[in-house]
């Protein structure tokens, strides 16, 4: 018997980091094009691009949606048309909207399917049913509301449903922060959020003693261990945030909660002896403290993250595994220098990752050598039940 169990959307920030969340297993990605996104210092997307990304997810049978959230002035509709035509032409499965005349202009032009972005801040069943009059097909919620809320607000809207599982927050609510604006002149509702949010500032009041703070910065949130509520509420996408971020990440949050998801649907629960396993894997990547949020309770003052100059950083992306020569040798792609002698790991598509030393280092024609250069192709020694496309780490705190 397969249990149901949500969609895990996973980010793409880049065509590499797109195959490798659909490698590890997710169901979805979203992605963002040159322009018309919240992510203007992310590598994003060439037309071409996003069309090689969706014949390749779909190949894999993952789901493509393309981002355009960014608040639009008049002048920002240059260029819509055509882009919106080109994402429906190759087969784009659904956009990303925040701004209610995109909304309606996209339905106007095309038939793509529609999905109301976080940072339209939809609380409430009154503001689903609204959306959903408009063309919208799923809402996105804002981070605020509890999984119950989601749960009510799917039900009595009858619309679908995605909340974030995982990944950096935001201290305000989505799509009303204007924090850059005025402290670094940049527009954080049109592409340009600079992170505010992360600096030190400098407290002082009447009653007060002067002191230095990141009293707005928050911790990331992680929903491993409630992801039963998210099923039992009926939530049917569970979002990972990130598309900055590496591509290590994306394999690995990828790969974790598909392996969870995938245990739900062959058992009905999450009682799996690897749960413990699934959390030391999601403390691999890079992160700020976790939190769970408001997915139960409303967030607290127990969820400021105040330490932005100590982002926990246990291991580091090496490399990915071009080809496994049974038996002979792993040919890898270089991403940071390792040395004959090093201990790295290796992240297989489903199951636990697998440590091994680094017994010799050869380049393309052959010849020992002592460290591997990024950029470069090395062949390393062969480790049984790898495959291509798996990515390599190497612990960076002992």
């Amino acid at each position: 018997m397969n249990y149901w169990t949500p969609e895990l959307l996973a980010p793409a920030g880049s065509l590499d980091k797109l195959k490798v969340a659909v490698n590890y297993g997710a169901n979805a990605v979203y992605l963002g094009g040159q322009k018309f996104g919240l992510r203007s210092a992310a590598e994003n997307f060439t037309v071409e691009q996003i069309k090689e990304g969706v014949e390749y997810a779909h190949g894999k049978g993952a789901l493509v949606y393309v981002v355009l959230n960014s608040f639009f002035h008049d002048k920002d509709f240059d260029g819509l048309h055509e882009f919106i035509v080109y994402l429906d032409e190759v087969g784009v499965d659904a956009v990303i909207v925040s701004d209610p005349g995109v909304i309606e202009y996209i339905s106007q032009n095309t038939k793509l399917e529609i999905h109301l972005s976080t940072q339209a801040s939809c609380l409430n069943v009154e503001a689903a049913k609204m959306w959903k009059k408009l063309g919208v097909t799923r809402i996105v919620l804002g981070r605020e509301v509890t999984i119950k809320d989601a749960g009510k607000i799917k039900k009595e809207a009858d619309i679908e449903i995605e909340m974030f599982v995982h990944g950096s927050m935001c201290m305000a609510f989505s799509g009303n922060c204007v924090i850059s604006n005025y402290t670094q002149g940049r527009d954080s509702n049109r592409g340009g959020c600079a992170h505010s949010c992360r600096f030190e500032y400098k407290l002082e009041g009447a009653d007060m003693e002067a002191k230095n703070s990141f009293f707005m910065s928050s911790k990331d949130l992680e929903g491993i261990r409630v992801l039963q509520e998210f099923i039992d509420a009926g939530i049917d996408s569970l979002k990972v945030e990130g598309r900055m971020k590496s591509y290590l990440y994306a394999g690995t949050i990828s790969k974790v909660y598909s392996e969870a998801l995938d245990y739900y649907r062959e058992h009905g629960n999450f009682l799996s002896d690897d749960l413990g396993r699934w959390e030391a894997e999601l403390n691999k990547v890079t992160h700020r403290a976790y939190t769970e949020a408001s997915l139960i309770n409303p967030a607290g003052a127990d969820t400021i993250y105040s330490d932005r100059e100590h982002e926990i950083k246990e291991y580091a992306a090496t490399g990915a595994v071009l080809e496994a020569v049974e038996g002979k040798f792993l040919l890898v792609e270089v991403k940071s220098a390792f040395n004959v002698g090093d201990q790295l790991e290796v992240l297989p598509f489903k199951g636990p990752s697998v440590s091994f030393n680094i017994d010799f280092i050869k380049n393309v024609l052959g010849e020992n050598i002592e460290r591997s250069n990024p950029g470069s192709i090395v062949k390393i020694p062969f480790v049984p039940g790898i495959d291509g496309n798996n990515l390599l780490r190497r612990k960076v705190i002992q």
